[in-house]
């Protein structure tokens, strides 16, 4: 049986909510939405459903939140805030925060000399990049990139893009125009992973480069949530022996995983790479011990 989660009053509660299959809510995570006062919603629509679907009945109110009306739900927050209660804000899926509205609401409640704590779970940001198979330090999220091709590219053209691994959320119906941007913008030959439907029962992912990833992108017509990790350029992983062999063990077993089989599994981690089977071969050869 789970300990009941002693809640101060006046705290702002950051939950974690599934991004794809309900057994990733936590039992903490359900006893503080149970206990708030104020529960701030992404979609209150979809967050009734999965309140309904882990059988979970909140005392408190569901109040929309999102980045149109942000500025006016602080205000609401606050009051609730300084009368004792307490509140927490959940997204459609994943963490909120990193790639949801909330930062100035965050601020806003520190400013005023409240609590702000966090509920850990899910997060597509991890997740992804966890099993990617790309570097996973130093990494940044980007997040959604701009809808219009301009600003799009611009974002892509900056230079943290080209430091470090980088986490972007792909929207279904822009995926092709996407990928095909950061081909052009970053190189055709950046390593990269792209995954689909993370946790869920018919998650994907495919291994290989912003070139290859492209191809044929355009003329299909994908559905769910994706995910593209771009690793850095060859050279920055590559700059020593220990990286690149890091590197080829982290994408081996990563395609292993995936493809069950070691043949298979050496083909796509090389071409996830840029490698040659033979030059690959030999990066794994130099730290047989990872």
């Amino acid at each position: 049986m789970a300990d009941v989660v002693d809640i101060d009053c006046g705290t702002l509660w950051i939950v974690a909510t599934p991004i794809g299959t309900l057994g990733d809510f936590s039992a903490r995570a359900g006893q503080v939405l149970e206990q708030v006062d104020l529960l701030l919603a992404e979609d209150t629509r979809r967050t009734r459903r999965l309140l309904t679907g882990l059988d979970l009945s909140i005392k408190g109110r569901l109040r929309s939140f999102h980045e149109h009306n942000e500025p006016e739900m602080v205000p609401v927050v606050l009051r609730c805030l300084q009368e004792g209660g307490d509140a927490a804000i959940v997204s459609d899926a994943g963490t909120p925060v990193l790639s949801d509205p909330g930062f100035e609401l965050i601020r806003r409640v520190r400013k005023a000399g409240f609590s702000v704590a966090s509920v850990p779970g899910p997060s597509a940001f991890v997740a992804a990049l966890a099993a990617s198979g790309q570097p996973p330090l130093p990494a940044v999220l980007i997040g959604f990139l701009p809808p219009k091709k301009g600003q799009r590219r611009r974002r892509l053209a900056e230079p943290i893009m080209g430091q470090a691994s980088t986490v972007i959320f792909l929207s279904p119906h822009r995926i092709g125009s996407e990928i095909m941007d950061a081909a052009e913008i970053l190189g055709e030959d950046r390593p990269a992973t792209l995954m689909a439907e993370l946790s869920k029962k018919h998650e994907r992912v495919e291994i290989g480069t912003l070139g290859s990833l492209a191809i044929g992108r355009e003329v299909q017509n994908p559905k769910g949530e994706y995910v593209l990790v771009i690793g850095p350029p060859r050279s920055e992983f590559r700059s020593s022996g220990k990286p690149g062999s890091l590197q080829a063990h982290e994408a081996y077993r990563a395609a292993l995983e995936l493809t069950g089989d070691r043949r298979e599994a050496m083909r796509t981690a090389a071409v996830g790479l840029g490698l040659g089977r033979r030059e690959f071969y030999a990066l794994l050869l130099e730290n047989e011990d990872l």
